[in-house]
């Protein structure tokens, strides 16, 4: 099986395979969400998967690149994906603000990418903890799909590394306020020497997305993949491409985010000017990260994609100033990411 490399092909099989195989899985989550016995981890376990399906719709498409393996590889990718979202909403409506606290639960997402790692009591600095063996369950699964890949081994290191890089993120940015900030800049200053040029509030980004993670394990489902081309993957997602993703979620939240008082970090630049020049540096400079990847026609489509999909929310249209930087942000990724926007726009509104 092919990957795809245009974006006929890509939205035809994104319907006719990816999205079918996505709500399946996350169809079995939700059952054992309805039936978590504390009340509070079950409403957002629940409240996780109805607000967020995107995330695992969008992530699930890399699972293309595991080929006949695609639907093992988004098995992953959902399971993985409901771990982050689900942990999210647990941050965000923590009755806690203690740091242990958020790092204890995101110790599930280095287990998952740990075969054979024994679980901890991911619950153990808050008052909820019978979630019936949902967290669990999720890092079993995501455990027992990378226990299955022979080469896994060549890529633990790297996917440990993009993972704490998102878990460390986690836990600095649900703190308490006046300490998010602080701790955001010293982590940034830890790490800048080792980055091209960017603020700490971009760096913070970058590390906030999953999409290299997804696209190194559906890799791996590929027998010729080696140690090299996990580097070189690595290095491509992060930080252009994941900063473009994260950059942009961020963007579209911007009126929520006012009105729960939650750090944005576009809230940090200083204009609408400033705002397009950057993302579209990040833009361009994804574009330029995947171009010598194989399929690398595949990893420019999910990059105009990330545009689309982002750009055509119902969200943009109620912010004036983030229509005017949508409409800039787009013109910039060509007629296909137009086209893209118009299917986007459209499965939207009809779904």
């Amino acid at each position: 099986m092919q990957v795809p490399t245009n974006l006929i092909t890509l939205t035809t099989r994104i319907f006719l395979q990816v999205r079918p195989v996505t709500h399946q899985y996350l169809r079995t989550w939700k059952r054992m969400a309805e039936k978590i016995p504390d009340p509070e981890l079950r409403l957002q376990s629940m409240m996780s998967i109805a607000t967020k399906t995107f995330h695992c719709e969008g992530g699930s498409i890399y699972g293309l690149l595991a080929r006949d393996d695609y639907k093992e590889a988004i098995k992953f990718i959902v399971a993985y994906q409901t771990i982050s979202d689900y942990l999210d909403n647990l941050c965000d409506r923590s009755s806690s603000l203690d740091p242990l606290d958020f790092a204890a639960l995101h110790e599930a997402m280095r287990h998952a990418l740990t075969p054979g790692a024994a679980q901890s009591d991911y619950y153990r600095y808050r008052r909820e903890k019978d979630d019936g063996g949902y967290l669990t369950a999720l890092v079993q699964t995501c455990q027992q799909v990378l226990g299955n890949l022979p080469n896994y081994e060549i890529a633990a290191g790297i996917l440990h590394r993009l993972a704490d890089y998102y878990c460390d993120l986690q836990v600095y940015k649900h703190v308490r306020k006046e300490e998010r900030v602080p701790r955001l800049k010293a982590w940034f200053n830890q790490h800048k020497a080792n980055l091209p040029d960017m603020t700490w509030f971009e760096f913070a980004a970058c590390t906030g997305s999953t999409l290299g993670i997804f696209c190194i394990v559906a890799q791996l489902f590929n027998k010729n993949t080696s140690a090299e081309l996990v580097v070189k993957i690595a290095e491509a997602y992060f930080p252009w491409v994941q900063g473009l993703h994260i950059l942009l979620d961020y963007l579209i939240d911007q009126e929520e985010d006012i009105k729960g008082q939650d750090l944005n970090f576009c809230f940090y630049y200083p204009s609408k000017d400033v705002t397009v020049v950057r993302l579209t540096l990040f833009y361009r400079q994804a574009q330029l990260s995947v171009a010598d990847l194989p399929d690398a026609e595949f990893h420019h489509l999910i990059n105009r994609g990330l545009l689309s999909i982002y750009l055509s929310d119902y969200k943009v249209s109620r912010q004036k100033k983030v229509r005017r930087v949508a409409r800039q942000l787009l013109s910039i990724g060509g007629s296909e990411s137009f086209f893209f926007y118009l299917h986007c726009w459209i499965y939207r509104r009809l779904t």
